[in-house]
């Protein structure tokens, strides 16, 4: 069977749309299942990501890069099933046009949300569904101030058609149950994300508590809400270090932020998959504070399978992801997010028995051949 992947962001760009569209179709193309009747799938990934120095010869599929629309007509035109990573609106109108079966995988809000995050800017959090209740005053208002007035209009503009093409996909994949109920999209199947992590970390009790953000710097993450909540703990005389891991447009707002927090606080940038390991090796937790944009939680899996301790918004997907394997906090509430840290610094064996459970919980949930198998059966329904 043909399998055309198409997302718009690959490596060597990193996130996790990046990663997890790599595990599938590198688990699509070498699947081997004995239930799978001898059938072999050939997997083409198309992307507008340049190659840099990136080398494609090595992945068991063929890579096509920013091909012209008349290259991309004849990629979705020779293909048995299109796979979308987000309602990309050029392909996944010719996929309808032509009359393929459309998988769409989505990773963002884009069917629901005129900026995909479902981010209400003007009160810096979860928005409360503006758009699809027919308010779009509010979502105008919301995306002025980043994509200015024409491009917010734009935004919303486009909003519904890529709602109305969604709901001709074949299937809708959402990553967790949560998501599925919020785009509300006919024909949605929930498939969580899988992860090929193999940490050869045991969890430790740190020396000094540490506890770690993992992220972009930008708004919808919340780190702001982890400044002020270590600002609370550090006026109450408590010794902890905070470390933040990644880059973004807010960095420099984040370190004047941190100055009061003098040399507890590291602002480490982009740390490489051969140094992360050791900055997580002897941490406390990882503070994940998001206020919106979330639809799955590739952090929290990820430090699940490390076996860390993680402290999470309650934010429904995340909340879906942790399950009771960790701690949960109500998004931009400094005093609790405050609050779960004190616990932490003052019982450490939270440290190991909860980052047992999350190690467990993820271990059988979100293993990447479980992922691949969902999506294969997906594609051979499609198909038929």
């Amino acid at each position: 069977m043909k399998i055309l992947i198409y997302t718009e962001s690959f490596r060597p760009a990193v996130g996790g749309i990046e990663r997890i569209t790599l595990e599938l179709a590198r688990g699509v193309a070498e699947w081997d299942a004995p239930d799978s009747n001898g059938e072999m799938f050939d997997v083409t990934l198309v992307t507008r990501t340049a190659a840099g120095a990136t080398g494609d010869g090595k992945l068991p599929f063929r890579v096509v890069r920013r091909p012209s629309f008349c290259e991309l007509l004849a990629l979705v035109r020779g293909t048995e099933v299109l796979h979308l990573a987000g309602p990309a609106l050029i392909p996944l109108a010719l996929g309808v046009a032509l009359g393929k079966p459309v998988v769409i995988e989505h990773h963002g809000f884009q069917a629901v949300c005129p900026n995909g995050q479902l981010f209400y800017a003007p009160n810096q959090g979860l928005c409360e569904g503006h758009y699809m209740a027919g308010r779009y005053a509010k979502c105008l208002q919301c995306n002025i101030p980043v994509a200015g007035l024409a491009g917010s209009a734009k935004l919303l503009f486009l909003t519904p058609f890529r709602r109305w093409l969604s709901n001709c996909a074949a299937t809708n994949i959402a990553p967790t149950a949560w998501l599925a109920s919020v785009l509300n999209l006919r024909r949605t199947k929930s498939v969580y994300h899988g992860l090929s992590l193999t940490s050869t970390n045991h969890p430790v009790l740190p020396v000094r508590p540490t506890f770690v953000f993992q992220g972009r710097l930008v708004s919808t993450k919340g780190a702001e809400v982890l400044l002020e909540a270590a600002k609370q703990l550090h006026a109450e005389g408590l010794d902890f270090d905070i470390r933040i891991i990644g880059d973004g447009p807010e960095r420099s707002q984040l370190e004047a932020q941190a100055q009061s927090l003098g040399d507890c606080i590291q602002f480490l940038g982009h740390v490489s998959d051969d140094q992360l390991e050791k900055v997580l090796a002897d941490i406390s937790a990882v503070a994940v504070p998001s206020l919106a944009g979330e639809v799955f939680g590739l952090v929290v899996a990820e430090n699940m399978l490390r076996g860390k301790l993680l402290i999470v918004s309650n934010i429904g997907s995340l909340e879906e992801v942790i399950g009771t394997a960790g701690m949960v906090s109500p998004a931009g509430n400094v005093a609790a997010l405050a609050s779960c840290m004190r616990r932490v610094i003052e019982d450490p064996s939270l440290v190991l028995t909860l980052g047992a459970e999350a190690r467990a919980r993820a271990t059988q949930l979100f293993g990447v051949r479980n992922m691949v198998q969902s999506h294969v059966s997906i594609y051979q329904e499609a198909g038929r």
